[in-house]
């Protein structure tokens, strides 16, 4: 069964535009315009994420929230056109996992939306990644190229390894380093940068056109294997 997104924005343009753009990627969608139909759909449907707009006709999204909250842990990104910090941070506080701001790419937030539910889903990845030239044996922890065993830093495997096992997926560089390095280091992107570099290097990936470690400017990085 694919993901399924609740939407609640009182703009049928964006909700128009999101129905199309998840499901053109395989997700369910359903729709919500208000506080109170978007709370309803919520209980009635359980969806696997939720996408808020903020200004609702009939009360505040973080109203909503609130009371979402009170019941669920269901993921929710903030969807709207307010861009202070004070918005963000209250949204967060109140226990948003993301914020974007309008106007928003689309493909960024689709990126976001797969890390909210990556760890969420059953991990389908074999433990035999292969096609020919680049090997990654999870089972084993191996990485092989040619043939040949590559000699990786266990923070270089970890970061290869958590990529592999949700291999064409975003994976943020927050998550990567709070998981890798530990809850303190979110913001330390210069180390994730100098391991990326340095797994390019020792599987031959050029870092201007990559075939395997793709960045996500700004976001974090996809393994396409």
């Amino acid at each position: 069964m694919s993901a399924h997104i609740l939407v609640i924005d009182d703009e049928s343009q964006i909700r128009k535009m999101l129905r199309i753009a998840l499901k053109s990627v395989g997700y369910q969608v359903s729709e919500a315009e208000s506080v109170a139909t978007g709370l309803a759909a919520t209980v009635r449907q359980q969806p696997d994420l939720v996408v808020l707009d903020l200004g609702l006709p009939d009360g505040n999204g973080l109203e909503l929230l609130t009371e979402l909250r009170s019941f669920s842990k269901v993921p929710v990104i903030i969807l709207s056109v307010r861009s202070g910090d004070a918005d963000k941070v209250q949204a967060l506080d109140i226990g948003a996992q993301d914020f974007v701001t309008k106007p928003f790419s689309v493909e960024e937030l689709l990126a976001r939306i797969r890390a909210q539910l990556r760890d969420r889903l059953p991990d389908t990845t074999p433990a035999l990644l292969d096609d020919g030239y680049l090997k990654i044996d999870l089972a084993r922890r191996l990485v092989c190229c040619n043939g040949d065993v590559i000699d990786l830093t266990p923070k270089e495997y970890a970061v290869l390894a958590k990529l592999a096992r949700h291999r064409q997926c975003v994976i943020t560089q927050k998550q990567l380093l709070e998981e890798i390095w530990g809850p303190s280091h979110g913001q330390d992107t210069h180390y994730l940068r100098i391991v990326v570099s340095h797994i390019r290097q020792k599987i031959g990936d050029d870092p201007t056109t990559p075939r395997y470690l793709i960045t996500e400017a700004g976001i974090g990085y996809r393994l396409m294997l």
